[in-house]
């Protein structure tokens, strides 16, 4: 991989240890049921540190993407441990995914649009390396309802500083409708009580 000057550092240093009782915990099998049952050609926007690497099945090639290079060091670290030969790291944006058109059979999001500079193109990447009939799967936190965005709003700033540029406010369901996506399966939960969370598949509409 090449190495980029972008990046959090201090964000990425800590963000195992401060997920780690919920990636043994509730998380870790949100992820294991999400990506149960892949195959094929795989992409993985924003892979951050790995977290998804040992849940996936495999039969699954994987293309992992992360634009931030202190994400993905730490992501080459936990693929090493893991010796999987049918994943490969490659640091880039999920605007513009490194891959051709129709390339891939799934496309995986957790936790990933929320960061991202440009929802609609990260999406419509997606949306080009699918093939026909491919599915997206995601765990994306979104926007609450009127009240609770409003708290959003005003926790966003700390939240953005201390969260790696997150965004807590994002109607990030829409978004995914509106790029074209028809969601085939959809389940809400809450990961904290001010942050909604959606739980799904999809495919191109």
């Amino acid at each position: 991989m090449d190495e980029q000057p972008q990046g959090h550092r201090w964000f990425a240093a800590f963000y195992d240890v401060l997920s780690r009782g919920s990636e043994r915990g509730a998380f870790g099998r949100l992820r294991r049921d999400l990506l149960a049952g892949l195959q094929g050609d795989v992409v993985e926007i924003g892979a951050g540190t790995g977290s998804n690497f040992a849940y996936y099945p495999e039969a699954a090639r994987v293309v992992a993407i992360e634009p931030d290079p202190h994400m993905a060091k730490r992501a080459e670290k936990k693929l090493a441990g893991l010796a999987r030969d049918t994943i490969a790291l490659r640091l880039g944006p999920a605007e513009q995914l490194p891959l051709p058109d129709s390339a891939c059979d799934f496309a995986v999001s957790t936790l990933v649009l929320c960061t991202v500079g440009d929802v609609p193109r990260s999406l419509a990447e997606l949306r080009r390396v699918l093939r026909p009939g491919g599915e997206l799967r995601f765990i994306e936190h979104v926007r609450g309802g009127p009240r609770l965005a409003r708290v959003q709003r005003v926790m966003q700033p700390a939240w953005g500083w201390f969260g790696g540029g997150c965004r807590l406010d994002r109607d990030t369901e829409s978004a995914i409708r509106d790029a074209g996506f028809e969601i085939t399966d959809i389940r809400r939960m809450k990961l904290a009580p001010w942050m909604p969370a959606i739980i799904g598949k999809a495919r191109p509409a």
